[in-house]
C-alpha cells in the first residue's frame, strides 16, 4: 500500500480558490490547476485503493475512471436549484456496491427506474470540512422498510454494528431523521431514535493536515474496515452480498 501523500495544501488552496471564483470564466482559466492538484491525485488515490478496499469487501468498487467512476464532477447541476453557481467547492469520492452498477447497465437509458439503494464508502475534500464516512444516504421508501425490519428483527446485531466503543470512538451516525415514529413502530422502542431515521450513513470529520499526510490511505483502509459491519449490516438487510 502506498506510504506516500496523495494530497497536498495545494488541493486544498484550489478548492478555497473556487469558492470565492466560482464561475466559468476563472474556472477556464484555472482549469489545469484543477487537473492537477484535484483531478489527478482524487484518481490516484481511488486507484490505490482499489486493492485494500476490496480485502474489506469484494463488493466495494473503488474505479479511477475520470467519467463514470468513483469521482464526482466537479459541474454541479444547477437546474432545480436556486444556486447557480456551476462548480461544487469539495471533491466527493464514492466507493460503491458492485451490484449499482449492475443494475444500471442492465436498465441503460432507464437507469433511474433500475436504482438499487445499495451501501458504500464516502470521502469528502473540502477546505475545513473535510469527512470519511458511509452507508445508505436517501434511500427509497421500501428500502427504509427493510431496514427497519431489519432493526426490529435483529436489536442485537444493529447495536453490535453500531454501538461497538471502537466504532463509536471515530463515528457518528447521521442524516435526517422522522420528528415522529414511522407509522407501525411503538414510540417507546428501545431503537426508536434509529427507527425514525431516513438516512443510516455514519461519518467522521478529517482535518486537512490527516487529508495531506503520507499515511492517509492507510488511515482511510483502517476507517473504512471499522465501518464495514455497518455496511455489513445494511447490505444483509437488503439481500446484498458484503
Amino acid at each position: 500500500m502506498p506510504t506516500t501523500a496523495h494530497f497536498s495544501p495545494a488541493t486544498f488552496k484550489f478548492l478555497r480558490a473556487l469558492a470565492k471564483n466560482n464561475s466559468k470564466d476563472w474556472f477556464a482559466a484555472h482549469k489545469a490547476e484543477y487537473e492537477a492538484a484535484v483531478k489527478a491525485p482524487c484518481l490516484a488515490f481511488i486507484a490505490d485503493l482499489a486493492a485494500p478496499l476490496a480485502k474489506i469487501s469484494p463488493q466495494m468498487v473503488a474505479s479511477p475512471k475520470p467519467v463514470g467512476g468513483s469521482l464526482f464532477r466537479i459541474y454541479r447541476d444547477t437546474r432545480f436549484s436556486g444556486d447557480k453557481t456551476p462548480y461544487k467547492t469539495h471533491a466527493g469520492m464514492s466507493f460503491f456496491h458492485a451490484a449499482t452498477k449492475q443494475v444500471a447497465r442492465a436498465a441503460g437509458a432507464n437507469a433511474m427506474m433500475g436504482r438499487l439503494d445499495a451501501p458504500g464508502f464516502y470521502l469528502h475534500l473540502e477546505p475545513g470540512a473535510s469527512f470519511l464516512g458511509g452507508g445508505l444516504w436517501h434511500p427509497q421508501p421500501d428500502t427504509l422498510k427493510r431496514i427497519r425490519a431489519n432493526i426490529v428483527s435483529n436489536p442485537a446485531s444493529w447495536k453490535k454494528a453500531t454501538r461497538d466503543p471502537k466504532f463509536l470512538k471515530l463515528f457518528a451516525l447521521g442524516g435526517d431523521s422522522l420528528q415522529r415514529p414511522p407509522a407501525g413502530y411503538p414510540a417507546d422502542h428501545e431503537l426508536i431514535e434509529d427507527l425514525k431515521r431516513k438516512d443510516f450513513v455514519a461519518s467522521c470529520a478529517l482535518s486537512d493536515e490527516e487529508v495531506c499526510a503520507p499515511g492517509f490511505l492507510k488511515e482511510a483502509v483502517r476507517r473504512y474496515a471499522l465501518m464495514a459491519p455497518m455496511i455489513d449490516w445494511l447490505c444483509t438487510s437488503l439481500d446484498l452480498e458484503f
